[in-house]
C-alpha cells in the first residue's frame, strides 16, 4: 500500500522549504526509507541523524498512529520515514548497520601509507 503524501498544512516547520525541487520548481517525490519503532526513540534518533547530514525527512504515522502519538506520546505502529528520491541512496547508507567489517575498511582507508 502506497502512502498518500500531501504537501501543505501537514508539513512540519520549514520542511517544504528544505525539500528539494526539480528544475520546474516542483517538489521532488518522497521515497519510503523505513518504518521505525517509536518505543525506543529509534525514529527520532534516525530522523535527527539524517537531518544533521542535510537530508530532510517526512514522517508519517501509519494506521491510527497520529492518534496514538497524541494520546500515548508514540505511535503503536511506528513511524514511516520518507526522504527525497534523489537522497534515498545516501539515507540508506547512513542508516545501514555498522559492522566490524565497516570499521576495518575505514581503518584501512585512513591508515597512513608506509614510507
Amino acid at each position: 500500500m502506497e502512502a498518500e503524501l500531501s504537501w501543505g498544512s501537514r508539513m512540519p516547520d520549514d520542511l517544504l522549504e528544505r525539500w528539494p525541487k526539480d528544475e520546474n520548481g516542483e517538489v521532488e517525490k518522497p521515497a519510503f526509507l523505513c518504518n521505525c519503532g517509536s518505543a525506543d526513540m529509534n525514529d527520532e534518533l534516525k530522523i535527527n541523524m539524517l537531518e544533521a547530514y542535510g537530508i530532510p525527512c517526512l514522517r508519517l504515522y501509519p494506521g491510527d498512529g497520529s492518534f496514538g502519538r497524541v494520546v500515548l506520546g508514540m505511535s503503536g505502529l511506528g513511524t514511516d520515514i520518507y526522504v527525497p528520491e534523489s537522497m534515498l541512496e545516501d539515507a540508506q547508507a547512513l542508516c545501514s548497520p555498522v559492522t566490524d567489517e565497516t570499521y576495518e575498511e575505514a581503518a584501512e582507508e585512513t591508515a597512513a601509507p608506509e614510507a
